[in-house]
């Protein structure tokens, strides 16, 4: 069993954050073994260069794992670990939403300094 959710997610903020390592890449592909080769939220996740993509992806990789869940017969013995994924998925989803919003308040913010110091020195 893996967490290809996690692992892709870990390959794109490895991309979006300009981490260069290798060692790290490797072990989240080897996670993910065939998984990433085929098209969907896993592969794109890996391959992924913004923030808001990479919110996107991750959230409709988390409906596939819900479904999969759904559709999983009750005596299966992996039930389990797909139930904590799932609930590990929807911390990190909410996690990155809490990212998103902290970085688009830095944003806005940025702004505002911006424009208190014009206010103090007018730009001449």
């Amino acid at each position: 069993m893996a967490c290809h959710e996690i692992a892709a997610l870990r390959l794109g903020l490895m991309r979006i954050l300009g981490r260069e390592d290798e060692a790290e890449r490797q072990h989240e592909l080897a996670e993910l073994g065939d998984a990433v080769r085929h098209p969907g939220p896993i592969q794109s996740l890996c391959e992924v260069r913004d923030f808001a993509t990479l919110h996107r992806l991750f959230a409709a990789s988390l409906a596939d794992l819900e479904h999969k869940v759904a559709t999983t017969a009750s005596d299966d013995p992996k039930l389990p670990y797909l139930r904590s994924l799932v609930i590990l998925s929807k911390k990190t989803e909410l996690d990155l939403q809490n990212q998103a919003d902290n970085l688009t308040r830095f944003y806005r913010e940025l702004e505002e300094m911006h424009d208190f110091v014009h206010e103090i020195y007018p730009a001449g």
